[in-house]
Formats: structure tokens, sequence, C-alpha cells
């Protein structure tokens, strides 16, 4: 795992990237990737020897890291055996891959539909509760991120919706309890849940529950600020579900396969959906992977009646392969409660710590390996260290946050004011360790901007 420097290789990788590779969400012209050669645990080096801690799992999905030589044998022994088939087919990496993943799900969401990732199961997810319920709208929270495609991106509800945002796909958003930010004047945690769920039911009555075929929610939203639902919110969402017949959709491609410290992030609230979307650590991102977990009463309106969507690819024999083994090296390594177990004695702790030493941190919020640090310029009034969806000049500051931490190296999980600390699930204590003294030193440098 050392990096032997190669700068002239890695020049030319960096010339055919920005010759040819077309970037997402990025103004082509404005951009400037690091060329990266090698990873393996919770680390990988860029060409010139520079060994960087990924303290953001990639786009927090390699959850128990780069190469591991049992998911890596699994996919060449995949390979060995059957590379593809069609999915009309019962294969066997496809059927265990289902076993695995709907032993571990909540409830009785016992049916997997496999998608090539998080948005197009987002995609099949809405259209199935459509056409259960026969009704054309979904809710969805502000603060929230879905995936790129149409529906998804529309039912996001992050600026990344704005361009796409054609305002026929009928989405109607509703903000989501978020204590810090309150919407609702609240106070406390308790004024923060039942003010949010008044909102939401109200929201409802003036949408028309019978035009209503789904709500769906991050279980703890990822990308827009890891923040935790209040005691009893999601309890209360599925009550309002089962009163007025909507279908209840948990987006779990981020928070699910352990992130949180449980196998999804639902286990935590004692809440079962209707129908919950996974992806990323199903199979540690190794190969595109996705699904959505259906329950019983919505897999048999299908029973007889065909459902009208499918994929190429759906639940294609290597990325299964890599789910199966991804989901047993998590079980056989306790990787899970590793997560648990040091996000509560290292990282919690740890980011409170650096939140008393800097003037800079507003807010630490998480569980397990899924940390949101939220980044102020006045800890009493709570203004951001940038503004909201800032770009260019106004995003300074977070950008030389950023810099400082790759300086000290970390790489890290930066948005609008945010940083996340994602780093893979079986991350030990001594890299844990490593990363928040690197932290630490990066905090400094957005201590300079605090009014």
């Amino acid at each position: 795992m050392t990096p032997q420097p190669d700068p002239e290789a890695g020049a030319a990788v960096k010339a055919a990237d920005r010759a040819h590779v077309f970037h997402s969400w990025s103004a082509q012209e404005l951009i400037d990737p690091l060329a990266v050669v090698g990873a393996e645990g919770s680390y990988f080096w860029d060409y010139d020897g520079r060994r960087y801690l990924d303290f953001t799992s990639g786009l927090v999905y390699t959850n128990i890291g780069y190469q591991h030589p049992k998911v890596v044998a699994a996919i060449q022994e995949q390979a060995a055996r059957m590379t593809t088939f069609a999915p009309a087919f019962a294969v066997e990496a496809r059927s265990e891959a289902a076993r695995l993943i709907a032993a571990r799900t909540p409830g009785d969401l016992d049916k997997i539909f496999f998608t090539n990732g998080g948005a197009d199961a987002v995609e099949h997810a809405l259209r199935m509760a459509r056409l259960h319920t026969g009704r054309p709208k979904v809710l969805s929270a502000y603060r929230s991120y879905h995936g790129g495609t149409q529906q998804a991106v529309n039912v996001t509800g992050d600026p990344r919706r704005w361009a796409s945002d054609s305002a026929t796909a009928g989405v109607v958003h509703f903000w989501a309890p978020f204590l810090y930010r309150s919407r609702f004047y609240a106070e406390t945690e308790e004024q923060e849940c039942a003010r949010a769920l008044e909102h939401l039911e109200t929201t409802i009555a003036f949408e028309g529950p019978s035009t209503i075929a789904a709500i769906i929610l991050e279980t703890i939203p990822g990308t827009a600020g890891i923040m935790p639902p209040p005691p009893g919110y999601l309890a209360g969402v599925r009550e309002l579900c089962d009163k007025y017949g909507i279908v209840l959709v948990l987006d779990e491609v981020m928070a699910g396969f352990g992130r949180t410290g449980t196998w999804f992030a639902a286990d935590l609230f004692d809440v079962v959906p209707d129908l919950m979307t996974f992806a990323k650590g199903v199979n540690s991102g190794y190969v595109p992977l996705g699904g959505v977990a259906i329950s019983s009463e919505i897999a048999a309106t299908f029973a007889t009646r065909p459902y009208p969507g499918g994929l190429t690819y759906s639940g294609h024999p290597l990325a299964c392969a890599a789910a199966v083994a991804t989901i047993n090296v998590m079980e056989e390594e306790g990787v899970v409660e590793n997560a648990a177990a040091l996000g509560a004695s290292v990282v919690g702790p740890g980011l409170r710590e650096l939140a008393e030493l800097h003037p800079s941190v507003g807010e630490v919020r998480g569980t397990g390996m899924f940390w949101a640090v939220e980044l102020v310029r006045d800890r009493e009034t709570r203004e951001p260290l940038v503004p909201y969806n800032a770009s260019g000049e106004a995003n300074a500051p977070m950008a030389a946050f950023a810099a400082a931490a790759k300086k000290a190296g970390i790489w890290p999980f930066v948005n609008m004011n945010r940083t996340h600390v994602v780093p893979p699930l079986n991350t030990s204590e001594a890299e844990l360790k490593e990363g928040l003294a690197a932290l630490d030193t990066a905090l400094s440098v957005a201590d300079e901007y605090v009014r």
C-alpha cells in the first residue's frame, strides 16, 4: 500500500480525462479532478505519491473500504463462472443476494426488485406506489436528495433539482424536522416533532389525501445534512400514511447497510415502510447495484398483474455476487457493530471535542459512521459559514477548509456549509483518530472566517 510516485503517468490520465470525460454536476472547464492511481482499505493515493484517508467513502458507499480481498475474489469467481445473464432467469448470485437482503430488511419487505443504483430504485419505488394506489402525487422533503434521474431529481429537495424541475412531476415538497434550523420556531425536539407532523398533515389535507400515492423520506437525510429525525417523527409519518392510505417509501440508499450502526436506519426508529430503496453499501459500490425492498401488500398488487418496468441489468450477476460477499463480510467481521461502537466511542466524542475547540462549529450530529459538522460564522445567530448553495468567491471559506483538510491528509466530504464524516465502516480506531486530528487542523482555517 506504499504509493509509488509517477507524475508522468498521472499527467497522461488527467489529460485524457480533461479531453474526453464529461463530469456530473460540474461546469466542465472549471474543475480539476484528482488523478487517482490506487486505493486500499480506508485510503487512496494519487500519482504524486500523496495518500489520503478517505472520510467520504467514495460517495458514501465504500462501507467495507476499498479492495476488500473477499469481495474482489467473489467478483473474479463469478466472472469465471457466469459474467452476465438476463434478468428473467433464476441465477444463483441474484437469488442469494435477494435472500440475504430480505433477511435484513424490516418487517415483511421480502421481495427485492434489483436496479442499477439508487436513483432508478427511487424511480421504480414511486412507480410501484402510484400503480398500487392509483393516485398521482408524491410528497417529499425540501432537505433531501433522491437521485439524478427525472422523477428522482424532482422529488429531491436540494438545488440540484431546480434545472430539471418542470413542475409537472406530481411532486409536492414539505418541511421535515431539523431543530437546529427549525422552520417551526421550535425550541425542543418534542415541539419540532409535533409541529413538523402537524405541518405534514395539513399539507396532506390541502393537497387532498385521495390524490397522494406516496410520501418519500430519507430515513436519515444524507447529502442534505445528516439530520436524524426527532423521536416519534417517523412513527408519526407512518401513522399518517396508514390513516390516509398513502404508501410510505423510506430511502436508505445512503443510510442503509450499516452506515448508521444498524443494518438499516429504520431499525433505529422501529418503523417499517411499505417500500424501501437501497444501493451504495449493499456491495460497497464495487459493481453498480441498487434495488427496492417491497412489502407483501404491494407485491400482491403485481401477483397476477404485470409490473410495467424493468432494466437490462437488473440483478446483474457480478453486482449480486459482490453483494453476497459484502453482506457476508459485514456479518463475519462485525462491520455493523464496529460502526456502532466506534461511532459512539470515537467519532461522536471526538467531533464534540472539536466543537468545543473551534468557534466555526455550530453543531455536531449523527450516529454510527454517519456524522455532519455544521460550520457557521456566528454560533449565536447560526449564520452559515457560506450562504445556501454558494459558489465561486462566496464559497471561499469552505473551499479553504477543504484544501486544508486535504493538505492534512484526509479527503473531506463537503456540501454547502457542512463537512460530513462518513468513513468506511471498518475504519480502525487509529485511523479515525488520525482523521479527527486532520479535521482539527482544517477547522482552524474555518475559524478564521468567524465573526
